[in-house]
């Protein structure tokens, strides 16, 4: 036997082939598992947040509505940030990103809301398409004033379900779904709101309309 080969055999620091295939058999991830859901969509794990089940299964249910509408209203703009043309193309491309992330931070601020009453919050495209309240826009690409106008159409659908919304958290105590509700979703859409109605006024760009301002007078 050569002088290294019996070295290493008698070196207890080198692995075996037994030892070998053990640590990489418990190293192993464990694929393709299937197990009954631990919570089923729609019902409610009571967590100790001092609301009755019933009002965390109602705030669940018109949050989750509204999480739909609102990553569809964040898709909405990505989809306008992408096909947006014209002379306003680099101002528009800009603001329509900067909606969607924003509208982004409401997505996760409305799932966590979701999953803090003990609900589950959807997620999937799928689910997402299936439960929206917001039209479906053409696949083409559409005209500037119509892409802002479609967006603000999704905004008051949106505004309108969180205000009802909000009054009915208030009503049964659920203060933090009102305040969700109040402070981000309805602040951040009527800001955004704005910003998109202030592109429709039809104001000249380089010449005030004096005909107008004579009938004003």
């Amino acid at each position: 036997m050569a002088k290294n080969d019996k070295n290493e055999k008698n070196d207890k620091r080198s692995p075996s082939y037994g030892q070998l295939e053990a640590g990489a058999e418990r190293a192993r991830p464990i694929l393709h598992q299937n197990a009954r859901e631990i919570q089923p969509y729609g019902k409610i794990s009571r967590l100790p947040i001092a609301l009755d089940e019933k009002v965390c299964a109602t705030s669940a249910e018109n949050l989750n509505q509204i999480l739909a509408d609102t990553i569809t209203l964040r898709d909405l703009y990505k989809k306008h940030h992408w096909q947006v043309a014209g002379h306003t193309f680099y101002q528009l491309h800009l603001l329509f990103d900067k909606h969607h992330d924003e509208q982004d931070e409401l997505v996760d601020t409305i799932a966590e809301r979701i999953q803090s009453l003990g609900g589950i919050s959807l997620a999937m495209a799928h689910d997402i398409a299936e439960t929206t309240i917001i039209p479906r826009p053409p696949r083409g690409r559409e005209e500037v004033p119509v892409q802002i106008s479609r967006l603000l159409e999704a905004h008051e659908i949106v505004l309108k379900e969180a205000r009802t919304m909000a009054h009915q958290a208030a009503d049964d105590g659920d203060d933090g779904t009102n305040d969700v509700l109040v402070s981000d979703v309805i602040r951040t859409n009527e800001l955004q709101v704005w910003f998109l109605a202030e592109h429709l006024v039809d104001v000249p760009v380089v010449r005030a309309d004096k005909a107008n301002a004579s009938a004003a007078d």
